[in-house]
């Protein structure tokens, strides 16, 4: 039998199942904090499959093995890779409490509407996109993926939230700032919790903003890091935990958003542009050419982080109350492309560039350099479409494409309806080749 025992945050070990482990493996610090039976051997958790292999010896020979792990040892913990080698019936789990539970708890929140993220292990962009995306995040930390790298990712990379959905408007960053001023000034929208030691003698809950966390050293006993828009931290009440479910439609009507002389990426292209951008949480995605804001919005409500990049000042304020009308965060770039998009410090996974003059060829060559995932140009003139796909093609990517054109009811005096013709767009989609996709800067 493996029994794993959660510790961390003030559970203690029981006497009974530490006296009779043949073998005890953990953290160091947990085995520290533990007198180990004379004659069993300790194993300190680094690489996991030595680990592993020096457990199956044990279980092998029916020894008793108990293994020390942080909080609820099943919550991103060591139980699954448990699991995985040894089946789960040969395990007994008892968990202490998660130090994400711990850490809303001493901040006096609940969080069955957090996401957890973990960044332990893992690259930072995905945690980073979700704190940009959502307002109350809880973030697990590990080495090179603390509380200061992530304040930093918040303050310089594109794609900041643009603050709260409903309330004051944030003031806009001068454009002569540079988007990255825009997203330094959005992150200051977010406060950042930094639960340490949780449960022992040195346990510090600190809350900082992120320019504040960038400055400091926290060491390694940060437990987890809570990333909270303070005005929408309660929330609502919730039938489903976690992530919020995906919004019930999309390719929403034009009449949804505010916009200039029907200057909005119509439902009807929308609904195939999302599909192929396929944004989701954890992904950034750019929409240049923003114009009303439309495709920006739909990819946040899906879950995304979005920057949106709109050159006419009109547009970025028109962008901005869209967003806060459908309770999304948008960061709005002010600037032209493929300028603008010089500034924005984080790689896209996918990027939406609507309409385009005679930039679009540079335009699409500089989404496509950045972009990891895939490239969606809708375009109105024929004359345009054989520079955008050569555009996609010379970076690498595969294209295709489709004319879209719609005839929508539309009713005539006398009881009676005709089909009304839209204009017709071309929609062209490059898509990254997998093994190209490796080669994108992070």
């Amino acid at each position: 039998m493996i029994t794993v025992v959660g510790t961390g945050t003030g559970a203690p070990v029981p006497d009974d199942v530490l006296a009779g482990a043949a073998l005890v493996v953990g953290g160091r610090r947990h085995l520290d904090a533990v007198r180990p039976p004379a004659g069993a051997e300790r194993v300190v958790l680094g690489p996991l499959v030595p680990a592993l292999d020096t457990i199956a010896a044990y279980v092998g020979k029916e020894l008793p093995v108990l293994v020390l792990a942080s909080g609820d040892p099943g919550f991103f913990g060591i139980v699954r890779a448990l699991a995985e080698r040894f089946g789960a019936g040969l395990l007994d789990v008892r968990p202490a409490v998660s130090s994400v539970a711990a850490a809303f708890a001493r901040v006096g929140l609940p969080w069955d509407d957090a996401v957890v993220v973990s960044a332990h292990g893992r690259k930072l962009r995905t945690a980073v996109n979700v704190c940009r995306a959502r307002p109350k995040v809880a973030v697990l930390t590990g080495p090179g993926a603390g509380p200061a790298e992530l304040a930093t990712a918040l303050l310089h990379g594109s794609g900041a939230p643009g603050g709260p959905a409903a309330g004051p408007e944030p003031v806009a960053a001068p454009a002569s700032a540079g988007p990255g001023a825009a997203s330094a000034q959005a992150a200051r929208g977010r406060v950042l919790v930094v639960a340490s030691a949780l449960g022992s003698e040195d346990e510090r809950v600190e809350r900082v903003t992120p320019a504040e966390a960038v400055t400091r050293d926290w060491g390694s006993d940060v437990s987890v890091v809570l990333c909270l828009d303070e005005t929408r931290a309660l929330g609502g009440v919730r039938t489903v935990a976690a992530a919020p479910t995906g919004p019930a439609g999309w390719a929403l009507d034009e009449g949804a958003f505010a916009h200039r002389d029907s200057m909005i990426t119509k439902f009807e292209i929308r609904a195939l542009a999302l599909a192929r951008l396929g944004p989701r949480l954890g992904d950034l995605v750019w929409d240049v050419g923003a114009g009303s804001g439309s495709v920006a919005v739909e990819c946040a409500r899906l879950g995304a982080a979005v920057v949106a990049v709109e050159k006419a000042a009109d547009g970025v304020e028109r962008i901005r109350a869209n967003a806060r009308a459908h309770g999304v965060d948008v960061d709005v770039v002010h600037g032209a492309a493929p300028e603008a998009l010089a500034g924005l410090a984080d790689d896209p996974d996918a990027v939406f560039v609507g309409g385009g003059g005679r930039e679009l060829p540079s335009v699409v060559t500089a989404c496509a350099r950045r972009a990891r995932r895939t490239v969606v140009v809708a375009v109105a003139a024929l004359d345009r479409v054989p520079a955008a796909r050569e555009a996609l093609l010379a970076a690498g990517f595969t294209c295709d494409g489709v004319l879209l054109q719609s005839s929508r009811l539309s009713p005539l005096p006398g009881d009676v309806t005709r089909l009304a013709a839209t204009n017709p767009v071309f929609l062209l989609w490059g898509v990254r080749p997998p093994a190209s996709s490796e080669g994108v800067v992070q």
